[in-house]
């Protein structure tokens, strides 16, 4: 899903994995970062401890670039199926 989103809007993702005692310790509490698992576009915490929608992603990036909001599509499988 980032992939894709990054060649869309023309962005560099990048992901941090550490192991989870990494984000335990006073020194990360200090920096005021979001608890992992998280999804940060700039500094606005998208999602912490939890799954997170393409959707909230990609209006998130679309916020930080001051675009509009992307348009929400109904479930693909419903709009193949009821393809007129």
């Amino acid at each position: 899903m980032l992939p894709v989103l990054g060649q869309k809007y023309q962005i560099d993702i990048e992901f941090i994995s550490k192991p989870k005692s990494d984000y335990m310790t006073d020194e990360y509490f200090e920096l005021d970062l979001s608890v992992a698992p998280a999804v940060m576009v700039g500094d606005e915490i998208v999602s912490e401890g939890s799954d997170v929608t393409q959707n909230a992603i990609e209006t998130a990036i679309c916020r930080q670039l001051g675009l509009p909001p992307p348009k929400v599509e109904g479930k693909r499988f419903f709009n193949k199926l009821f393809k007129k």
